[in-house]
């Protein structure tokens, strides 16, 4: 029996593309051939030597995840890791300049400093040292 494998995540969005050059940028992926500018209703971004890492589903409406504080949860997050604090720091700012709003800076945590953000359309996710 040949076991299911898994493929990528895929992201509902209401804008696909910008959401798609968020991740694209921030995590130095490339479209699947033909996405680079295609329609933008489902893009797909591969590692370069074109594994299938990120997809985005174009949606009319979705809910912004008001987690941490509020009544609509998260649902679903992404955790990126770096291997030192400087890094972190680095990354923070590139983060912030690519579009990313800040949700939680635990970036003092002696165990594991951490900065948890929303991408531009709202999915936290986190950059951590480990």
């Amino acid at each position: 029996m040949t076991l299911p494998m898994f493929r990528q995540v895929v992201l509902d969005c209401t804008d696909a593309r910008r959401l798609a050059e968020f991740y694209r940028e921030l995590l130095g992926l490339v479209y699947r051939p033909g996405d680079e500018d295609g329609p933008a209703d489902w893009l797909v971004l591969r590692t370069p030597d074109g594994i299938p890492q990120l997809a985005f589903q174009q949606v009319d409406a979705l809910p912004e995840a008001t987690w941490p504080d509020g009544p609509v949860p998260q649902q679903l997050h992404l955790d990126l890791t770096v291997p030192t604090k400087s890094d972190l720091a680095a990354q923070h700012e590139r983060v912030l300049r690519l579009g990313a709003r800040l949700l939680r800076d635990r970036s003092d945590d002696p165990d594991e400093p951490l900065y948890v953000y929303a991408d531009p359309a709202g999915h936290p996710f986190c950059v951590f040292v480990a």
